[in-house]
């Protein structure tokens, strides 16, 4: 059983794109690459590709969109979805499909805001390499040298650890520490906080997908500018691109006249999600509300820092960007000696392609309602983006590798839906053991409902607290946002219904008392669901 899944499947996804307890040894951070004098960010020259890029062959791709669209939208269902495509430095494609919610049946048009998800990292790097052109911070600046209160379980980590670091997801923390905290109601400032708890696997050598890892990481580079970090991603990208619907933070989007409802599968139809998807305590991981559009604007700036031509632009330079859209970290690992690894920059999935380019590239999905991708080919100028407002499936992912097949080899050259559906779908699945289970006929019968009444701590999560609520027990964990009825299942053992990011609809958690201890299944992934009794 795993609770803590998601992201997972899209980080893998997107590294397929991009191929097709601690000592004082740990090593020392990657050093930039160097530059080359006449061709500004880069220090090797590109390899002989077996991919063309032309012109042709990318008018030819640009017009098989809507009909790539249309044919996913019906296979699946998903609701709407956007796409856009920048070529040397121009928009040369935007287009809206299907509608913003199934409720309102209103129309998805490039000015439509999506929830981007994941792809708040990419983004968000962008925002860190201003700053590092601005002299505010280095990607090797230690975190802790602006953040002084951000602490993990390792003195020695917590003192080395820098931005780069954790915008590569090498800092031992689990995969998506701290989200299950975030589900709970929790701000990030606790969150933060509260990762000191969390056991380390070995710096700098462990590649472990996360969202607060990079928001710990934003928030330094926001302390060492004075400022908030949605401000500061306001300030210096979203306005001087003029991405007028762009924001990192929530209210923005929900203010939003013309935005998406996100969607997910109940019963095999597509509904609007009973729980919006808040992303606010990791809004430079997973934040970010803009129209393709907008998104599109920024693409055509990282791809002018990158390609051949590469030059300053109101943003960055490429010698900011370079560390960012550059290997820093292996993300997957190749099984086999004949196969290709994925890697991942700082925010960025970066690899080659088959015919031999390299690429840059980001997945984002939210579980509660959204699929998101971009890929770059900086060499070519070449970027693409699709939005869609459903669970992550795979669909925005089959119309941005359906595209770049065309782009490059005139063809498409695999069925890159089945891929995709296959590695993301299974994230909205119900997730629990006892999932499509009925209790047991020879159930036995619970104790006394005010024994199990009381209040239980927990390090990490903080205090549960179990009540009697009329014939029943009611379970408050965190903060207090989070109140689940619980039911009888068999002896010690109740089961509740939670929902969010990591539980999706249907999931079943048990909640099994022993007189001094409670267990919380969906909170235990990592042995860390045992609350104490302290009251009661």
């Amino acid at each position: 059983m795993r609770w803590m899944r998601t992201g997972a499947a899209v980080a893998a996804a997107a590294a397929a794109i991009a191929m097709s307890g601690c000592t004082a040894e740990a090593s020392a951070p990657p050093t930039e690459p160097p530059l080359s004098t006449d061709r500004p960010g880069y220090g090797n020259p590109p390899a002989d590709s077996v991919a063309t890029v032309t012109s042709e062959r990318v008018e030819a791709a640009v017009e098989a969109i809507p009909e790539t669209v249309e044919e996913l939208l019906d296979e699946t269902g998903v609701p709407g979805l956007a796409v856009a495509v920048v070529y040397d430095g121009e928009l040369v494609y935007s287009e809206g499909f299907g509608v913003r919610s199934v409720e309102t049946e209103e129309a998805v048009d490039t000015d439509t805001v999506f929830q981007l998800a994941s792809m708040s990292k990419s983004i968000g790097a962008t925002v860190v390499a201003h700053e590092v052109v601005e002299g505010t911070v280095a990607w090797d600046t230690p975190v802790v040298e602006h953040l002084p209160e951000f602490a993990l379980a390792d003195p020695w980590v917590t003192e080395h650890l820098t931005i780069g670091d954790l915008y590569a997801h090498r800092s031992g923390l689990w995969m998506h520490a701290g989200d299950d905290l975030e589900d709970l109601g929790y701000d990030r400032a606790t969150v933060l906080e509260r990762l000191r708890h969390v056991p380390l696997a070995p710096f700098r050598s462990t590649y472990a997908y996360g969202n607060f890892d990079i928001t710990a990481a934003a928030e330094s580079v926001a302390r060492a500018a004075g400022e908030d970090w949605a401000d500061l991603s306001q300030r210096v990208l979203y306005e001087p691109l003029g991405m007028t619907t762009a924001s990192s933070r929530f209210d923005d989007y929900l203010a939003s006249e013309n935005r998406v409802d996100g969607h997910v599968l109940d019963d095999g139809e597509w509904i609007v999600t009973p729980a919006r998807r808040n992303a606010d305590p990791e809004s430079p991981a997973g934040g970010v509300s803009a129209s393709v559009r907008d998104v599109a604007a920024w693409l055509s700036m990282v791809l002018s820092a990158s390609g051949p031509d590469a030059e300053p632009n109101d943003v960055l330079t490429p010698e900011a960007l370079v560390p960012a859209i550059t290997a820093q970290m292996t993300a997957a690992p190749a099984a086999l000696a004949y196969q290709r690894s994925g890697f991942y920059g700082y925010g960025f999935n970066v690899g080659v392609t088959a015919g031999g380019l390299a690429s840059v590239t980001h997945s984002g999905a939210f579980y509660l309602g959204t699929g998101t991708n971009f890929q770059m080919l900086p060499e070519e100028g070449l970027g693409i983006v699709a939005l869609a407002n459903a669970s992550a499936n795979g669909v925005a992912e089959a119309v941005t590798a359906q595209f770049m097949d065309r782009a490059q080899f005139g063809e498409v050259r695999q069925d890159w839906f089945s891929l995709y559906h296959g590695l993301l779908a299974p994230g909205g699945d119900p997730v629990g053991e006892l999932v499509g289970q009925e209790p047991p006929a020879d159930a036995q019968p619970a104790r006394p409902l005010a024994e199990y009444a009381g209040t239980y701590a927990n390090d990490y999560f903080g205090a549960a607290t179990v009540s009697v609520v009329g014939d029943g027990l009611e379970l408050t964990v965190g903060p207090g946002t989070m109140v689940w009825p619980l039911e009888h299942w068999d002896g010690d053992v109740f089961v509740f219904e939670p929902l969010s990011e990591n539980s999706p609809l249907g999931s079943v958690s048990q909640a099994t008392f022993d007189g001094t201890t409670l267990v919380i299944e969906h909170l235990d992934e990592h042995g860390l669901g045992t609350f104490a009794r302290t009251t009661g």
